[in-house]
C-alpha cells in the first residue's frame, strides 16, 4: 500500500477548507432578498372604463380589457425598445413588432410576448410591481 505523502494531504486539506470559507463567506456576505420595487400606484377611479393608461417613464401601460385590468411592461421582447400604445394594439417603433392590445405577438421580428407585471389592489389603488408574472397571452 502507496503511503500519501505530506505534501498532497497538505494540498486536500488547503482545498477543503477554501471551499469551506468561500461557503462560508458567501453565506455571510450574501444580501437579504428584498421586496419587489413597487413600480407605481394608480387610483381606481383613474382606470378607464375600456382602454389604456400609459406610464411611458416607467415603460408601463395599465390596460383594461374585457372587464379585467392587465399591467404590461411596454419593453419590447426583440430588441429592447420602448413600444408605442396605439387605439388597435401596440407597435414598436424600432423594428415594426405588433402587438395585441394584451400584449401577445401579431407580427415580428419580436417572437415572445411583452411581459406581463404583478398587479395588486387594495383600499382603491393599483399597484404595479417590477416582478414579472408568467405571460397569460
Amino acid at each position: 500500500m502507496a503511503t500519501v505523502s505530506k505534501s498532497r494531504r497538505r494540498f486536500i486539506a488547503t482545498i477543503a477548507a477554501a471551499i469551506g470559507g468561500g461557503w462560508f463567506l458567501q453565506r455571510f456576505f450574501a444580501l437579504p432578498p428584498q421586496a419587489a420595487r413597487v413600480l407605481l400606484e394608480v387610483p381606481v377611479t383613474k382606470m378607464p372604463e375600456r382602454g389604456a393608461l400609459v406610464f411611458r417613464h416607467e415603460r408601463v401601460a395599465l390596460v383594461r380589457e374585457e372587464g379585467k385590468v392587465h399591467a404590461i411592461s411596454l419593453v419590447c421582447t426583440h430588441l429592447g425598445c420602448t413600444v408605442n400604445v396605439l387605439p388597435r394594439g401596440m407597435s414598436c417603433p424600432c423594428h415594426g413588432s405588433e402587438f395585441s392590445s394584451i400584449g401577445g405577438v401579431v407580427k415580428g421580428p419580436a417572437t415572445e410576448a411583452l411581459p406581463h407585471l404583478r398587479l395588486e389592489q387594495s383600499n382603491g389603488v393599483l399597484r404595479v410591481f417590477e416582478d414579472k408574472v408568467m405571460n397569460t397571452v
